[in-house]
């Protein structure tokens, strides 16, 4: 597919860590051609980002409508139109089902799910009709990951508010789709592949053999960005995860007996 996007306007949440997937998506669509948006909690690396690529940086918490709805407001004050809305942006926590607490619960929720929510109610509007918004979920929603199942359940909300949100705005023409990444080398999970041996035991268990790249999910995010016949899809982009599981906590590299 031919990724031409010049003449269109692409807002993409959560690009402020240089080795993330948010950062990857904006440079991809911005050298696809597009004007870009970006918005983050942290001002000043995305504004380190706007810069290397000629983005505008707003700063925008991705658990707050009004933020939210003032990074769709600042995209068509600047550029007077919106194609693509990307939200690349998520909180993550560890918990048990029984060390469970509200405050594990809420975050993971309130970003990864409510987040989503005023994302598509606000950037919809904004697009008004013929674009895409595409939400980063993660294979934990399907591959059980131990022991990260607040992020989790919150991700699979997300997964079918895309399928609501596909027959909602379908009339309109925006195509909403998720993608699925599975283990990522990025800013967010160094210090896990910092760990000997954690790199080679994800890779274990992925068909392709490698655990993915920033710009892998980047290339799935074009391509629903140009895919006109594809709306409420959950895309894995895992290299194959999805056919098998994720490491047990008893396999991780320095766990005790039991795990």
């Amino acid at each position: 597919m031919n990724h031409d996007l010049n003449g269109k306007v692409a807002v993409v949440l959560g690009a402020s860590a240089q080795a993330g997937t948010g950062w990857a998506i904006a440079k991809a669509l911005a050298a696809a051609g597009a004007k870009v948006v970006t918005g983050a909690r942290r001002l000043p690396e995305l504004e380190s980002l706007a810069g290397t690529i000629g983005a505008a940086a707003v700063a925008c918490d991705a658990g707050d409508e009004s933020q939210i709805e003032r990074l769709a407001a600042v995209t068509l004050a600047k550029y007077g139109r919106l194609d693509i809305a990307v939200n690349a942006a998520f909180t993550a926590a560890g918990s048990n089902i029984a060390d469970a607490t509200r405050d594990t619960l809420t975050g993971p929720i309130e970003v990864n799910y409510f987040g989503n929510v005023y994302f598509v109610k606000h950037m919809a509007k904004a697009i008004g009709s013929n674009g895409a918004i595409v939400l980063i979920s993660s294979s934990s929603a399907q591959n059980t990951i131990l022991p990260y199942f607040p992020y989790a359940c919150a991700k699979a909300a997300l997964d079918c508010l895309v399928r609501y949100a596909a027959l909602e705005y379908g009339p309109k023409r925006i195509r909403v789709n998720s993608i699925l990444p599975g283990a990522i080398r990025s800013e967010a999970a160094s210090g896990l592949w910092a760990i000997p041996g954690m790199e080679e035991l994800f890779s274990r268990d992925v068909p392709l053999g490698r655990i993915g790249e920033p710009a892998d999910f980047a290339d799935a995010v074009l391509w629903l960005a140009g895919a006109s016949y594809v709306t409420g899809l959950n895309l894995p982009v895992s290299g194959g995860l999805h056919l098998l599981r994720s490491p047990l906590p008893s396999e991780m590299p320095g766990a005790g007996p039991g795990g």
